[in-house]
């Protein structure tokens, strides 16, 4: 905690002079974000710095996993979907990124068998289930199971192309992606070297992202 005070203090002293500008525009008129950024909570990765953006650039979504929980219409609470829905419907977002990246638990524990005591997990084992069927994908095309450095990095893009296929269950986003206002993108960051990957969905393959029309 002592750091993060000594941080903020510095952040106040150094770099906010150098956005306050920005911020006061946007604190008078608002936000206006053209991307929505879902990414996984791990805290390796950082989006603002891994993309070298300002305040008000995206809408940061993240979550165990960088899942997205296909749309369900009832009255329980779906932070993620209301994040999206908010995007979305609300900010009229031009692009939507779900970011993968490399050393992801969350696609590594879809092959542990977390045990359950006293409900401790119980919300995450079922947050999990989202990547079962990335999983199932993967185990049925990987030729040495054992292998699992190639198992969990194939699992971790393969899971990136599932959450596009789950964001296309919100009627928002379907209605944009055909209308041609709204795009999507599927990115896979390595924690190793900062490189970004997208997902060539006309190829059907991950390659660099400086090498993707547009980032998709």
């Amino acid at each position: 905690m002592k750091e993060l005070i000594k941080g903020n203090k510095r952040f106040r002293e150094k770099k906010f002079p150098l956005l306050k500008e920005n911020v006061e525009k946007l604190v008078k008129e608002g936000q206006k974000p053209e991307v929505l950024f879902i990414g996984c909570s791990d805290s390796r990765v950082t989006p603002d710095i891994m993309l070298d953006i300002n305040p008000g650039d995206m809408f940061i979504l993240r979550n165990v996993g960088n899942f997205v929980p296909p749309f369900k219409c009832d009255e329980d609470y779906h932070g993620s979907a209301a994040a999206i829905e908010y995007a979305v419907s609300v900010l009229n977002v031009k692009h939507i990124i779900v970011c993968g990246h490399s050393h992801c638990g969350a696609c590594q524990s879809l092959y542990i068998d977390i045990p359950l005591e006293e409900q401790k997990v119980v919300h995450v084992k079922k947050w999990l289930e989202l990547g079962y069927e990335a999983k199932k994908k993967t185990l049925s095309i990987i030729k040495n199971k054992d292998d699992k450095e190639k198992l969990y990095r194939l699992t971790e893009k393969i899971s990136v192309t599932y959450q596009l296929k789950n964001l296309l269950t919100y009627p928002d986003v379907k209605r944009r992606l055909e209308n041609g206002s709204l795009q999507i993108h599927g990115w896979y960051y390595k924690l190793e070297d900062g490189t970004i990957e997208c997902y060539d969905q006309k190829e059907e393959k991950f390659k660099l992202l400086e090498e993707c029309e547009d980032g998709k």
